[in-house]
């Protein structure tokens, strides 16, 4: 992450992603090992009660163990050495017992995880209790669906936030699963062996898996990344339902759109004094793109040689905090906006009849269907449509033109009553707001 992390990342998150956030897991990885092998007899019970309290964050510089891990490609390995400087020398020798570098790094990433997680997951919940809301004061307001940007047919905004909410929801459940059931301890020494702990490993990894509130794993995954490819893609799908909320808001917020606006009081132009921007949309958007490009490289990493990449697993460890961080900045951004949305409902009533019935034509070419055929009905439809761009005229004035339409004018103006034609959209809102009510019960 780079220095501009603090101008889309809340203090919380940034926090729990940072290198005292490494820090922390190395050492909780270090310290659960020592406590679990001085239990075991695997270890002097006194050594492992000393490292246990040479674990302790504040004794250690993380930027200082980067400078020093630069000449052997990680941060473990330094970190080792000032534990091993820290205790006395009896107990040096048992320090970081019959685990590897890659051990430590691949058990704080979980760790870090865990913790970065729980904010997002915090801020989705935020998200979707706002769309929620949205979703049911909305149901019936009446506005244009929009097709490849352009007035489709009537629809609800009630729907529109339905929709929302129905995408935060699915791209929640992975996330929620990660944090219940994928979360793993990493613990296999060398090459995946063990075999400094002899038959003691199984039962070693079992109890630091215990200690430290992570799954233990069928084996070590040192280059079985499946774990953190599938982490990068729930973030990055995460992150893109996001966005795509970001973008119906920054579109609907456009001046000749003006149907909604965000009320979170921010916006504005160091040059034009009346500009009202939707700026936390347009975060949640950038955040979004950071996301899938740090997403990639957590997915490029899952072809790795042997049993130990070569610089694979070492480029995860900047795109996981990024990925997490970015993810949790766009679901922050979001929840700003849709808690806060302001929605015009006149606008979006003003707006579905500034086509003149045109709206509508779909369901004037499925009324004239049934008297004429599908073929023709459609063709009488258009064609009034398109004498329309030269006429001036309303599309219930072109039809009524036409010998062949056969509506009565009382009739014809039911059928152009945008209101009357919403399908199913208010039983889909009612779907949405039910699985919302149901879904992810206790663990929201």
């Amino acid at each position: 992450m780079t220095g501009f992390g603090p101008l889309f990342v809340p203090g919380e998150l940034l926090d729990a992603v940072s290198g005292r956030a490494w820090l922390g897991g190395m050492l909780a990885f270090e310290r659960a090992l020592a406590e679990v092998e001085g239990r075991l007899g695997v270890i002097p019970a006194d050594a492992a009660e000393e490292i246990a309290y040479a674990c302790r964050p504040e004794l250690y510089d993380f930027d200082e163990l980067l400078v020093r891990g630069r000449s052997v490609g990680s941060p473990p390995e330094p970190l080792v050495r000032a534990l091993r400087d820290e205790v006395g020398d009896e107990a040096a020798r048992y320090v970081h017992w019959g685990a590897t570098s890659q051990d430590v790094m691949d058990t704080a990433s979980m760790l870090v995880t865990r913790s970065a997680l729980d904010l997002v997951l915090a801020d989705l919940d935020r998200v979707a209790t706002a769309v929620a809301a949205l979703a049911e004061t909305h149901r019936s307001t009446p506005m244009a669906a929009r097709t490849i940007l352009q007035q489709a047919v009537p629809t609800t905004f009630g729907l529109k936030a339905a929709g929302w909410l129905v995408s935060v929801l699915d791209a929640r459940d992975p996330l929620v699963a990660y944090r219940r059931d994928r979360l793993a301890v990493q613990l296999g020494g060398a090459a995946g062996t063990l075999a400094p702990l002899g038959e003691r490993g199984p039962e070693v990894v079992r109890l630091v898996a215990g200690e430290l509130g992570l799954a233990e794993p069928v084996l070590p995954w040192h280059t079985n990344r499946t774990r953190i490819a599938e982490l990068g893609a729930a973030l990055s799908t995460t992150a893109g339902v996001l966005a795509k909320i970001g973008l119906d808001v920054v579109l609907l917020a456009q001046t000749e759109v003006a149907e909604v606006s965000e009320g979170t009081g921010g916006g504005g132009s160091s040059t034009l004094p009346h500009k009202r921007n939707p700026i936390e949309s347009t975060l949640a958007r950038a955040c979004a793109r950071l996301v899938a490009g740090y997403a990639s490289v957590l997915a490029s990493g899952l072809d790795q040689e042997h049993e130990r990449a070569a610089g694979a697993w070492h480029a995860e460890w900047e795109a996981l905090s990024g990925a997490l961080a970015y993810t949790g900045a766009a679901a922050h951004a979001t929840a700003a906006v849709v808690s806060s949305l302001e929605v015009d409902t006149a606008r979006m009533r003003a707006n579905l009849d500034a086509t003149n019935g045109l709206v509508l034509a779909e369901r004037i070419s499925f009324v004239l269907a049934e008297r004429h055929g599908r073929a023709a009905g459609h063709e009488i439809a258009r064609e009034a449509a398109e004498r329309m761009r030269s006429s001036g005229r309303s599309f219930a004035e072109e039809l009524s033109a036409d010998d062949r339409l056969g509506l009565a004018p009382e009739e014809l103006a039911t059928v152009l009553d945008p209101t009357t034609y919403l399908g199913s959209a208010e039983a889909f809102v009612d779907r949405a707001l039910e699985r919302y009510r149901t879904a992810g019960a206790g663990e929201r």
